[in-house]
């Protein structure tokens, strides 16, 4: 099974970038996508299903806002909207699907870049966040949690460590709680495979950052302890430019 994570900044703006043609040259057999960006009518479901994918989507209240989506070429056993915590599900950040034993789920973490407020909101979350997947684990214990988490966790995750280290995103509170997020039993699984590959998922619109490759990795497809003999590759597409994101690949045998 091929999965790939994906913040595409817009669905339909990656859509009129090309994304999907690269989806159908990829194939992958599940596609997780963050900050869609649309609501319910806005989503073109018969530009999927012509490409054979089933479409899921949980969408933000907000227009123009956040919003996850999963796309699968097989059909799920079952699809779960939201996490049942009102303030985050109405931010659409949370889907999961269910093929048999294994979940795979989009998650969307929350940016601190706008304020204070939104910091200690994106704290928060992430203490809840943790709990909800670890009491999820009870049931589904094979769980693939795809997603942009906003956090680059080590030094070889961000081109500028230094400068950086009082930014959301690479703020000491926050690495911390990565650190303890994988040692309470969850697998970075692009680093578990590539121990020493300095490569980014993310870079600023601004300075013109990815041609000078100076960006951030912040999005993680991590794995449960039962996934982890199924780990097969794990890498970055970082020559993909739908966003100011890019895809980042787990391929499970």
């Amino acid at each position: 099974m091929k999965i790939i994570t994906y913040n595409v900044n817009g669905l339909r703006a990656a859509i009129g970038k090309g994304f999907l043609n690269w989806m159908e040259e990829e194939r992958p057999d599940v596609i997780c996508l963050q900050e869609i960006k649309l609501q319910p009518d806005q989503f073109p479901e018969e530009e999927f299903e012509s490409r054979g994918y089933h479409g899921y989507i949980y969408c933000a209240e907000k227009k123009g806002y956040s919003g996850v989506a999963i796309l699968t070429r097989k059909e799920p056993d079952h699809v779960e909207y939201g996490m049942g915590i009102e303030k985050y599900d109405r931010e659409g950040r949370f889907l999961r699907a269910d093929f048999g034993d294994l979940s795979v789920v989009s998650v969307y973490h929350p940016s601190g870049t706008s304020g204070e407020e939104r910091q200690a909101f994106k704290m928060i979350w992430l203490s809840d966040f943790q709990n909800y997947v670890q009491e999820l684990q009870k049931t589904r214990k094979h769980l693939v949690l795809c997603g942009d988490y906003n956090i680059a966790h080590e030094n070889i995750d961000i081109h500028d460590p230094v400068r950086n280290s009082k930014n959301s995103g690479f703020l000491p509170e926050e690495r911390e709680w990565m650190t303890g997020f994988l040692s309470s039993g969850y697998t970075d699984t692009f680093r578990a495979l590539n121990p020493d590959k300095q490569e980014y998922t993310w870079w600023s619109y601004r300075f013109n950052a990815r041609n000078n490759n100076k960006g951030w990795r912040i999005d993680y497809n991590m794995a449960t302890p039962p996934v982890i003999p199924m780990l097969k590759e794990a890498y970055i597409l970082g020559e993909i430019v739908h966003s100011d994101h890019c895809p980042l690949v787990l391929e499970l045998v």
